[in-house]
This record gives structure tokens, C-alpha cells and sequence, in this order.
């Protein structure tokens, strides 16, 4: 697949006079990074590793942030409403740069849907190459939740995920949650397994160009256990490279629109004789819209950080039903069902809005990618890497963030990367961060207030592979950055001890937060659970970011 057009952002040739607010933006930051025209066009598609086993220090590639989702569903997913081409023009006006179509398996799907869907995503391809389209499913993972997989556009995607979907989908296999039996046994986690070493062999032998795998809202049911998700990240860390940070649906708790009983994000659910019995009862909530595994500092995401490898976050919008949207679901014509046609009727206009939850693509969330050029396999490249920040709100305009030696005279290492030091060297943490230069679709124009720097100990593979702390990770620094405006980099020394370690970083409006799950002393002002029913999400806003790993030699 050749690589794309440039955005119009990128592309010289479009005057500055025509492209919008966010366009003016994403321009600049191009600019400042020194990728603008064509150097954005044929820099290196793949990005090289952030340093060298065999010398200290590191400088990663200067680097541009696209914007995407990875989870978004249309009507070839039984429980969505939406046409593609709704949905694509909505992820376009919200500004997103790629996309990912990850319908919901079905038997319907997998013979009927995905590949009419294709041909959909083929013609937008065409008709749009600015705008990068991805087809990916939404796997019912064997005794576990969900995932999105997605492939490298080329001759067998489509073909790679029918054959993947009918052969290691837990829902068509009765493997899933929800189905007969007790899905949660050794041979349907074994299945799991499986599942992602196949995806692994399929590009190992160029079968596919690339493929990728996320798992999606995993603390919504509690039956993603920690050890599942070591093993899912084992099984071929190439692939299987993170988990949603924070899930779609979060206009899930609007104050009177959905009801009392509403969360961000609906994750409205109680321990089940399927959850893992070792998460609290308030794993199952949102802090700040963000799932319990990340927002929890000292958590289960810091418990898989603490090993000394990547495991990445993203955000979306997981969108089948829009806050105060009017369509609704079209009517089946006389025998017509999701089996045999794999596609819902076209929705319906009713003037009147309709039940929904969620935001359109690129409304709200937003996963923000590192790329050295234009295209898919830049995107998947950034994301395997590591190199993500994500948002709600449209918080930021930019985030750029760096670890270096301050004996060194490079950029250092970037987001996902590995810095090699000494023991007892001196470090700076740079942040550089643009601030939000437009209101967003609230008509609010977004303020950062905080900037958190979260940091943990790295003390390799751990013995019990259900562990969820990491009791060495905590607030390290908390910066009141209220009232600045525009370009600004903050720097924040650090000192390399006797121990690797990873920094991360978080920050919000500043609107709702208090002490962290596990107590103040490890998270003094952290994200914190809304009451029932009233979870305004455009009043709490965050934005995380991948941590930089510190490797020290001593």
C-alpha cells in the first residue's frame, strides 16, 4: 500500500487563509517539529529504536502527532446505527487524520458484512487518500472482554480478519462472556493465546504488512484478569501492544439524560461470578472518564510498566449511539435479519433525540500518535512504538515530551523510548506543551491547570502474574501551570538512582480531583468518580501520556 496524500495541514501548496482553527494549529506544531512539507512526506516510515543497547543517552526523530480512534462502529455492527460515511465525515470534521472501523463479530460480519464494508472503506480511500481509513473487528476475546484488531490496508486484510473472526472469536466459538458454560477456563485462556501468536505469524510472513491489537474497556466487567493481559502481552508484544486507557461512551453520565444510575464511559457493572475476584469494587467505575487500570497510580497499569515493558494506552469513542442525536434504527424489510445480511437498514431522521452515550469520532477523545511521515504504516509504526498521548475535551493543542542527559546535546528520548544512562547521572524531563487555542464542540475553550509527573521503579518480570500494584510508583511532582497560554516547556530534573525507572505524565482542567485510589501520599490530587448521573465529561477533562523508560547501568 503506498504511502498518502499529505493533510492539508502538511501540504504547502494549501494557503494557510483556508484551512480551519485546527488546521492553523496542527501547521504550526508541524512546523516547530521541522517536518513541515516534504519533509513530513518522506521521512522514514518506521521509526528507529530510541538508543542502542551499546551507548548511553538516546535522541529520537523529531516528531508530528496524528490524531485518531480506534473503535468506532457503524451499521455492519448489530448494536450501532451509524452509515460509514456518517462516520467518516463526522471523524473528518472533528479533525481526525485515521480511523479505525472495528465492527463487532457476528456471523453476519464475518460472511456477509466485512466485506461489504470493505468495499466502502476502498472507495473512501480513493475518494479521500488524506484521510486514513483502517478495517479492522472488534474480537470477543476468549474468557475475556474485547479488543480491536486491525490490519496494514493491502490484498488480504479483509480475508486476514473473516479468518481470524471465524476461527478465535470467543462469542462464535461460545468462548466469551455471556456465552454457555463458564467462559473462563484454561483452555478458552489458552485459546486467547493462540489467537494473537496466529495474528503474530501472519505478519511474520508477510502475509499481512502489519497488524495490531488493543484491548478495549478491560476493567468494564472485571474479567480481564492481570495475568490474561500478561499473557495477551507475552504471546507477541509486537502485536498485542496496550489497552484502551479510557473508553468511549463518555457522554454515558450527562446530568438527566441517560438516568441516576449513569457512569462515564457506562461502566455500570458489579463483580459477576465471571469477574477475576481480585479487583475492589471500585475497579468497576471511571475516575475522570479513565478506567481503573491507568487512572489508579501504583496500579495494574504501573503493576505491567514496573517489568520494564511498554504496554500503551489510547482513548476513542466507541461510538454506536451519539448523546442527543435524532436518528434512529431503520426497519428490517420481511425476512431480513443481521445473519443473513451482516448490515443494519440505514438509520432513520426523527427530529426528536434518541438514547445514546457516546461522542462522534474525534469529538471528545482523542489518541494522538508520533509519526516521522504520513500514512498507515506510520500510524501503526508510531503506535508499536509507544509514542501516544491521548486527551478529552480537545485539552491540548500539542504535547511534546523528552528525557535526556544533560550531558548530552540531542533531543533524548520520547514517549514509549528507552533512555541508557549512568548511575547518579543527571536528567531533565522536558514538556513541552501548546495549549488549546480553540473552543471545542462545548463551546468551551478548554484550560489546563496541572501537569503530574508520575514515576516508578522498574524491577523486571514479576512472580505472580495477577499482581496489580506496584507500590514504588507515585506523584513525584505536580506543576500549576493555571493561566499559561500558548508554546511553553516546562523542565523537571531527575536524577538516574540505583534503579531503572519510567516517568509518565498526566494533567487535567483542574475542575474535579482529590487523593488517588491508593491514598495521598502516592496520588495527592488525582482523577476521582463521579456521583451517579452526574458525570459531565466536558467538566473534567484529562490528558495521559506513555511513559519514558530509564534504563540505568550500573
Amino acid at each position: 500500500m503506498s504511502e498518502q496524500q499529505l493533510p492539508a495541514w502538511a501540504d504547502p501548496s494549501v494557503s494557510p487563509a483556508s484551512l480551519d482553527p485546527q488546521g492553523v494549529s496542527r501547521r504550526r506544531l508541524l512546523s516547530t517539529a521541522g517536518l513541515f512539507g516534504a519533509a513530513f512526506a518522506v521521512g522514514s516510515a518506521a521509526v528507529p529504536a530510541a538508543a542502542s543497547q551499546q551507548r548511553y543517552g538516546g535522541n529520537d526523530p523529531r516528531l508530528a502527532y496524528l490524531v485518531g480512534d480506534h473503535h468506532i462502529h457503524t451499521v455492519y455492527s448489530h448494536d450501532a446505527k451509524y452509515t460509514f460515511s456518517q462516520l467518516a465525515t463526522a471523524g473528518a470534521e472533528y479533525g481526525l487524520d485515521w480511523m479505525v472501523f472495528n465492527e463487532h463479530s457476528n456471523f453476519g460480519h464475518a460472511h456477509y458484512g466485512a466485506k461489504m464494508e470493505h468495499e466502502e472503506i476502498l472507495r473512501a480511500r480513493a475518494e479521500n487518500p488524506r484521510q486514513l481509513i483502517f478495517q479492522g473487528l472488534e474480537w470477543y476475546i476468549p474468557a475475556a472482554e474485547h479488543c480491536t484488531v486491525f490490519a496494514a490496508p493491502g490484498p488480504n486484510e479483509v480475508d486476514l480478519l473473516t479468518r481470524f473472526e471465524l476461527a478465535y472469536d470467543g462469542k462464535l466459538l461460545g468462548y466469551a462472556e455471556g456465552s454457555p458454560g463458564s467462559p473462563d477456563t484454561a483452555r478458552n485462556e489458552a485459546h486467547a493465546v493462540k489467537a494473537i501468536q496466529w495474528l503474530a505469524e501472519q505478519r511474520r510472513t508477510g502475509y499481512i504488512d502489519d497488524v495490531l491489537v488493543i484491548a478495549n474497556h478491560p476493567l468494564r466487567l472485571g474479567i480481564d484478569s492481570p495475568h490474561e493481559m500478561r499473557n495477551w502481552r507475552d504471546a507477541a508484544p509486537e502485536v498485542m501492544i496496550g489497552m484502551e486507557g479510557a473508553p468511549g461512551a463518555q457522554g454515558g453520565a450527562i446530568p438527566g439524560w441517560r438516568g441516576p444510575a449513569s457512569i462515564r464511559g457506562e461502566y455500570e457493572n458489579k463483580p459477576s461470578a465471571q469477574s477475576w475476584p481480585g479487583y475492589p469494587v471500585e475497579a468497576y467505575v471511571t475516575y475522570g472518564g479513565f478506567d481503573w487500570a491507568t487512572a489508579t497510580v501504583g496500579g495494574l497499569w504501573d503493576s505491567m510498566l514496573a517489568e520494564g515493558r511498554l504496554f500503551s494506552i489510547t482513548t476513542n469513542s466507541d461510538v454506536h449511539r451519539v448523546v442527543f442525536d435524532t436518528w434512529k434504527n431503520g426497519d428490517w424489510l420481511p425476512g431480513q435479519t443481521f445473519d443473513n445480511t451482516g448490515r443494519l437498514p440505514d438509520p432513520v431522521n426523527t427530529d426528536t433525540p434518541q438514547p445514546g452515550g457516546d461522542f462522534w469520532p474525534g469529538q471528545f477523545s482523542r489518541t494522538h500518535v508520533g509519526v516521522t511521515r504520513y500514512g498507515y504504516r506510520a500510524v501503526m509504526a508510531g503506535l508499536r512504538a509507544g509514542r501516544v498521548w491521548l486527551d478529552h475535551g480537545h485539552l491540548l493543542d500539542g504535547l511534546d515530551v523528552r528525557v535526556k542527559r544533560d550531558c548530552d546535546q540531542g533531543r533524548g528520548v520520547t514517549l514509549g523510548g528507552r533512555l541508557r544512562v549512568r548511575r547518579g547521572e543527571k536528567l531533565t524531563l522536558s514538556v513541552t506543551v501548546t495549549t488549546a487555542s480553540r473552543p471545542n464542540s462545548q463551546g468551551v475553550l478548554p484550560e489546563l491547570a496541572h501537569v503530574d509527573v508520575i514515576r516508578g521503579a522498574v524491577r523486571g518480570p514479576v512472580t505472580d502474574r495477577d499482581v496489580w500494584r506496584a507500590p514504588d510508583t507515585k506523584v513525584v511532582r505536580a506543576l500549576d501551570v493555571s493561566g499559561r497560554k500558548g508554546t511553553y516547556t516546562l523542565r523537571i530534573p531527575l536524577t538516574a538512582g540505583d534503579e531503572s525507572f519510567y516517568v509518565r505524565l498526566r494533567g487535567s482542567d483542574g475542575e474535579r480531583n482529590g487523593p488517588g485510589y491508593l491514598g495521598a501520599a502516592i496520588d495527592p490530587h488525582g482523577p476521582i468518580p463521579h456521583e451517579p448521573g452526574d458525570g459531565d465529561p466536558w467538566a473534567d477533562t484529562w490528558f495521559y501520556s506513555n511513559p519514558v523508560f530509564v534504563d540505568v547501568v550500573r
